[in-house]
């Protein structure tokens, strides 16, 4: 199972799109610094996430999280984050 997710910050007010096999090893990761690009904004919390079988389709939805943009995909599917 491949999962995508959007991680928010209220810490810095972003995002961060990612997809991983484990899901909640993923998020301490994040919440523990290992991503120097994630860092700057712990705490994260998970606003959305789809699980799938193929690791291609979640890097596809990924890809176009990542080209569309985090919150105009959250927006567009009617996902409020709080």
């Amino acid at each position: 199972m491949y999962i995508t997710y959007i991680l928010y910050s209220p810490k810095i007010q972003r995002f961060y799109t990612g997809q991983t096999k484990n899901l909640d090893r993923r998020l301490e990761e994040h919440n523990r610094g290992k991503s120097l690009f994630t860092a700057k904004g712990i705490p994260w919390m998970v606003v959305f996430s789809k699980a799938g079988n193929l690791k291609r389709d979640a890097m596809k939805l990924e890809r176009f999280i990542k080209k569309r943009g985090a919150g105009r995909f959250l927006r567009d599917n009617n996902i409020n984050i709080g």
